[in-house]
């Protein structure tokens, strides 16, 4: 099963003649992260269109956001976060000596839905050849019945039935023709298609509160990412048929999300807002202290220099509680996955609070797996920056310090913004034509 990637930039995407340097924005609810990269080839290579997607990392930062910026996964203050990103912008470019324009930034939250939809068709002429105009024809139709899904499932959430979405990003996942999967069906004959097609929606308020945010900057959006769908990303590197399967979760401080992939083909996103604060919370209330005591608790319970054996002891039996409900709301996401069985047998967490070891305790030994649908225990791995395919890092290790699973989305996104620009009218190959046939 190939993993055929298409898409949607904003209507301000900027020209392909970019200055080489790529920005990725990974918009978190305690922290903005961000990191910068050049392509491995030259760049001038951007004005033919580039040849490979592997990356060059120049740096990394980070820096906390104030409360009260973000909800849910989404912005709520716009100023709050220019602030909280110029910080992290400007930390990134000291270090590195470079500026860039080109921007790729992150979307989460629970009302972001990304989903694959499983389509048959039968054609009335199965001596003709598929043509790029009746395969284009046939996923927008697919779009377009995804889109008054997720608007009806929205509409039950939220109360407002005329919420308005934006197709964020859309993968085609498999295709077959009378039961023969193939990666390129223009110029093939039959009678029966069946397409297995990923696309993920944003409400539309969402995703313009990232542009403003964007052009307050003085950045060029290149492109708003599901944030599962980076990590997705991340972890396929530049095959285009990459033999990837497994479960990724990505745990941040408002959200959980969740991502299969089978054989380097996306099967679908979920999310939800049960996260690094719910754990914090937890502590708070069981051992009666204040949220920042309990995050200093919460993030030091392998230092035993810094808490002492009492602290670390009640704040293990603290953090039970709301990891057996984090467990639960995988689980459910998990059960969404009725277009996988059984489900991969190894899960990769990453995200800031997948450095919390009671929390991959928990997935390792605990028995909420028995509640999903895989064949046996799945083994448990922290995704490392470092074991990325096709990204090289500064040979600098002072440099690499800060370097952990939480700035994965971050490095997803730089792999994305590459995507977006390996496609030019001149490239002829089977990877460009059907990414420039789904891209909009």
């Amino acid at each position: 099963m190939s993993f055929i990637k298409s898409l949607n930039s904003p209507k301000s995407s900027p020209p392909r003649e970019l200055k080489s340097t790529l920005l990725a924005l990974d918009i978190g609810t305690e922290f903005v992260k961000c990191a910068l990269a050049t392509p491995a080839e030259e760049s001038s290579k951007f004005k033919s269109g580039l040849t490979s997607g592997k990356l060059n990392v120049l740096g990394f930062s980070k820096t906390k956001q104030a409360s009260g910026n973000m909800q849910n996964g989404t912005i709520s203050n716009i100023k709050g976060v220019v602030k909280s990103c110029e910080e992290a912008i400007s930390i990134v470019e000291e270090k590195t000596s470079r500026h860039a324009k080109a921007v790729v930034v992150g979307i989460s939250g629970e009302l972001v839905k990304g989903d694959t939809t499983t389509i048959r068709y039968r054609r009335d002429n199965p001596n003709k050849p598929i043509t790029d105009a009746e395969l284009k024809e046939l996923l927008e139709k697919i779009e377009s019945r995804a889109e008054k899904k997720v608007k009806k499932e929205l509409a039950l959430e939220t109360d407002n039935p005329e919420i308005n979405l934006s197709l964020i990003n859309s993968a085609l996942v498999s295709l077959s023709i009378d039961g023969y999967r193939i990666n390129n069906p223009v110029g093939f004959k039959g009678a029966e298609v069946m397409i297995e097609y990923y696309t993920a929606f944003a409400p539309s308020l969402a995703t313009s509160a990232i542009e403003k945010v964007c052009v307050e900057l003085e950045l060029d959006l290149l492109a708003i990412v599901v944030e599962p769908f980076a990590v997705c990303r991340a972890c396929l590197g530049d095959e285009a048929d990459a033999d990837f399967s497994a479960v990724l979760i990505d745990i941040g401080g408002g959200t959980t999300d969740v991502a299969v992939v089978d054989s380097g083909g996306i099967c679908g996103t979920k999310m939800f807002n049960i996260a690094g604060q719910s754990f914090t919370r937890g502590v708070s209330e069981s051992l009666g202290v204040k949220l920042p005591t309990a995050e200093k608790y919460k993030t030091n319970l392998e230092e035993e220099d810094i808490l002492s054996d009492s602290i670390i002891n009640k704040t293990t039996g603290a953090l039970f509680g709301p990891l057996s409900i984090w467990l639960a709301g995988v689980t459910i996401a998990l059960e969404e996955f009725k277009n996988i069985s059984p489900l991969p047998p190894d899960i990769f967490i990453s995200g800031g609070s997948a450095k919390l070891l009671p929390l991959e305790e928990a997935l390792a030994t605990s028995d909420w797996f028995e509640s999903a649908d895989f064949e046996r225990r799945p083994l448990i791995h922290v995704l490392d920056p470092f074991s990325l395919p096709d990204f090289s890092f500064p040979d600098d290790p002072s440099s690499l310090e800060d370097l952990d699973c939480s700035f994965i989305t971050a490095l997803g996104l730089l792999r994305v913004a590459v995507d977006t620009l390996l496609v030019s009218p001149e490239k002829q190959g089977l990877r460009a034509k059907i990414s420039k046939l789904l891209t909009h």
